[in-house]
């Protein structure tokens, strides 16, 4: 079963680009935003990653903390955050127990790749409940981030 709005977001503890691990049942007293995404230095995944670089202060005043999740090593998560001044930390979810624990994951994805995470956002606030999520099938589009802001706006009001 997908991920519910109003459910408890299911935990993870990943590797930052930095090494550390970061659980989210941890960052409760903050509202946390979610970008899987299938791999680091694709296009798709460059313009969504970008664009909420270049939104940042968005997110910042809305208290939430974003994360970007792959399943790419965090040696190439890394490099991919360096080459594109990325101001939010990249999880590694190479074990790809993240992904399959929000459902965003692909049994085959392009060229017989398995196990890829797919392009998904989760909204979870404060208390560590999902108030927003969305699990696209085609990697080629991107998250509504209209719909996110106004979510994060709304948990703020």
């Amino acid at each position: 079963m997908a991920i519910q709005v109003g459910q408890v977001a299911p935990d993870f503890n990943l590797r930052d680009t930095d090494k550390n691990y970061v659980r989210l049942s941890e960052l409760k007293g903050k509202n946390v935003v979610l970008l899987f995404f299938p791999l680091a230095f694709t296009g798709v995944c460059t313009k969504e990653l970008c664009s909420v670089r270049d939104n940042i202060g968005a997110y910042n005043n809305t208290n939430a903390t974003v994360f970007g999740i792959s399943v790419d090593s965090l040696f190439s998560l890394g490099k991919f955050r360096t080459e594109q001044n990325l101001n939010f930390q990249l999880l590694s979810d190479f074990n790809k127990e993240a992904s399959t624990a929000f459902e965003s994951i692909y049994e085959t994805f392009l060229n017989d790749m398995k196990g890829v995470s797919k392009r998904s956002a989760f909204v979870i606030d404060a208390a560590g409940v999902v108030q927003y999520a969305e699990v696209l099938e085609n990697a080629g589009e991107v998250p509504n981030f209209e719909a996110i802001q106004q979510c994060l706006q709304q948990l703020n009001a």
